[in-house]
């Protein structure tokens, strides 16, 4: 198997020991949870607005996986973290805009106690490139 670490300036740099992005044998790229963060200040967006940051995270996903040479449409799974689940219907209407419904991705979605710096909602997924 061969590893490509993806890179890209126009997403949050890693805050941690990962990368944004890992192609895996050039057909398989694994993007790290993306969380609300601008990636030209490293500042959250909408602190308390779970809207702007879905659309912030969002962004942050399209630029690694354009960075990967992937769109949202080659994602297959996506996980999405909530710090609130009653934010579900609101986060879905945001993610909604990013996938067409009849291709759209599997999905988990679920309620943790913390997210890194304190943000609403982080969202990672998996793509396959043709």
């Amino acid at each position: 198997m061969t590893k490509k670490i993806i890179r890209t300036e126009n997403a949050p740099a890693p805050v941690g020991p990962y990368n944004q992005a890992i192609a895996a044998s050039g057909e398989l790229i694994f993007v790290s949870g993306q969380i609300a963060l601008d990636p030209s200040t490293s500042e959250i967006i909408g602190a308390d607005d779970v809207v702007q940051q879905t659309e912030q995270v969002m962004a942050n996903l399209e630029a690694v996986l354009t960075a990967a040479g992937a769109t949202f449409e080659d994602v297959v799974k996506t996980s999405v973290f909530l710090a609130d689940m009653n934010d579900f219907a609101v986060v879905n209407e945001v993610y909604a805009n990013y996938f067409d419904p009849e291709s759209a991705p599997a999905r988990a979605c679920v309620e943790v106690s913390r997210l890194p710096k304190n943000v609403l909602v982080e969202v990672e997924c998996i793509a396959v490139l043709n």
